[in-house]
């Protein structure tokens, strides 16, 4: 049985990652920080859909981890907003922002695969526009990291959507949401002018598109090595019958 590791599995995207690959027999170790407040809560969510915990602390503490589960793929789905690493850092007094969770826990993520002599695919859920060159800092970390995977030696798939959104995200992101409503909006306007494919390349993922799409990509190929954009996940999401 295929063993998958989640990070970031309590995030919008990671929720539903989660939920899809345990309800498609897939072994799901989901992780979650062992100081959420909602800890409880996410161990009964991920229990009734087949996927296991996992608490580790973001220490060295994640190699032994990795060894213990030898993963045969680990999605890094990590990330956080402005507004929420202002108020982290307010609660915690510690860095909270793009650097710090964006890229640092995923450098941490996978410094630990390495360590722990696994080789699993590593997924990255990046951004489209991603380059370490960006005077877009979000942009910028996920471009720094894109090329670390790129040059580790793994296996990888590094996916780069546009907006993903829904009317079952959980957290307010008004603006996101009018933005990509309105590109959706233009986006539709173009295909109707010819321009269907940059409205595949940039129209609004939803959170259960996005999964059942990137668990395609990511498992029909564990040694593959791919750059996949929004058009590629909605292709392998109607091919999985999402």
């Amino acid at each position: 049985m295929t063993t998958a590791f989640i990070a970031g599995a309590t995030g919008y995207t990671g929720r539903h990652v989660t939920e899809r690959l345990a309800r498609e027999g897939v072994h799901t170790v989901a992780h979650v920080r062992p100081d959420s407040p909602a800890l409880g809560t996410w161990t009964a969510r991920f229990a009734a859909a087949g996927a296991v915990v996992d608490v580790t602390p973001w220490s060295d503490e994640l190699a032994r981890t990795m060894a213990r589960v030898r993963p045969q793929v680990v999605f890094a789905l990590l990330g956080t907003t402005r507004s929420r690493a202002a108020r982290d850092e307010r609660a915690t007094g510690k860095a909270a922002g793009y650097e710090a969770v964006d890229y640092g826990l995923t450098a941490t993520l996978l410094r630990a695969v390495r360590s722990a002599g696994v080789r699993p695919r590593f997924v990255y859920l990046s951004s489209l526009g991603a380059s370490e060159h960006s005077r877009n800092p979000y942009l910028a970390v996920r471009g720094r990291f894109e090329r670390e995977l790129q040059e580790s030696g793994l296996p990888y798939l590094i996916v780069r959507p546009s907006f993903i959104s829904g009317g079952d995200r959980d957290e307010r992101r008004v603006t996101e949401r009018v933005a990509s409503l309105g590109t959706d909006a233009l986006l539709g306007v173009a295909a109707l002018l010819g321009g269907g494919a940059l409205r595949a390349r940039w129209a609004t993922l939803s959170g259960s598109m996005l999964a059942a799409g990137m668990a395609r990509l990511a498992l029909d190929d564990l040694e593959g090595r791919a750059i996949a954009d929004a058009a590629d996940i909605r292709r392998a999401a109607r091919a999985a019958g999402a």
